[in-house]
């Protein structure tokens, strides 16, 4: 019997999985219980795509390639059961093997995250993805983007470097000293692994599902697209050899804009920290916010 915790568990927040604007709107004008009409006399009509839809029928197709249930996808709401049935009801419209599900009723659902033993967590809520991340889950704030991946079923996951795949140690450098100061500091601490960040164990659970499959065969790549250029690059390689962990692709940009490259990567998804790289590259991809590190504390100070 498959054991969880040898799955690949992605927690989605149903407003990132769906779009439920239209819903929220209602809500927004009129009250909860407009809201809870609202979703009763439309409860037999599906609701559209969200942001994180065609990501999250890619990450299901890998059991379908494996014949075997290596990814969960796990539905964490503010709904109630009640109004959560359109939900239900839409998941089942779109073909999505979507069976487990936790309806907070207004509440915050990140107090079940670790429950699920949840690897990432999608949102639209900045609040639910910043209470992920402080319980040392993998999470990000979905930005609406239309700019979808459906060209096929590979999966192409993009990760910005510092303070998502490692700490933000070197970037409080850079902001505080200055890019001559990061610089040297990074020369000097090159043989010296940068500790994980909040995305480290996702991208290590994303390495163990490629290796289910035979060489060349895997349907997920992964790529880093970091602002660093050579020679700060040397930390960033040593650290990932020094973590076992191969990634696909790696972009060393020296600070020219990603949104392009991200595009001619065709990414699926792209994670980063800064809010001005985010903005830049939903344009091209869908994208998350990764609310850590210092260029976070700053924005919210």
């Amino acid at each position: 019997m498959q054991t969880e915790v040898n799955k690949l568990i992605v927690a989605i927040s149903s407003r990132a999985l769906f779009d439920l604007d239209a819903s929220n709107q209602v809500f927004e004008r009129e009250g909860v219980e407009a809201y809870r009409k609202y979703q009763i006399e439309h409860e037999d009509e599906p609701l559209p795509p969200g942001d994180a839809f065609h990501l999250v029928k890619k990450l299901l197709h890998i059991n379908n390639l494996l014949q075997q249930a290596r990814v969960e996808v796990i539905l964490l709401s503010r709904n109630t059961a009640d109004t959560g049935l359109r939900i239900f009801n839409s998941i089942k419209h779109h073909g999505l093997d979507i069976s487990k599900a936790a309806f907070c009723g207004g509440d915050s659902p990140y107090r079940y995250i670790t429950a699920f033993n949840s690897h990432l967590f999608l949102s639209t809520n900045g609040y639910d993805v910043r209470q992920a991340l402080e319980h040392g889950v993998a999470a990000a704030t979905i930005l609406p983007s239309k700019a979808a991946n459906t060209d096929d079923y590979k999966l192409r996951f993009a990760f910005d470097g510092d303070a998502v795949l490692f700490s933000d140690e070197a970037e409080r450098v850079y902001k505080t000293q200055g890019l001559a100061e990061f610089t040297r500091s990074e020369q000097e601490a090159a043989r010296k692994p940068l500790s994980g960040g909040p995305f480290k164990p996702f991208l290590a659970a994303l390495q163990m599902l490629q290796r289910e499959f035979k060489a060349g065969e895997s349907p997920i790549r992964t790529c880093l697209v970091t602002a660093r250029a050579a020679p700060a690059h040397e930390r960033v390689v040593l650290t990932l050899r020094h973590w076992d962990i191969k990634i696909d692709e790696s972009l060393f940009l020296g600070g020219l804009d990603k949104g392009v490259f991200l595009g001619a990567y065709n990414a699926d998804v792209f994670f980063d920290d800064q809010q001005g790289h985010c903005e830049s590259a939903r344009g091209h991809v869908a994208t998350g916010h990764v609310p850590n590190g210092i260029a976070n504390q700053r924005a919210a100070s």
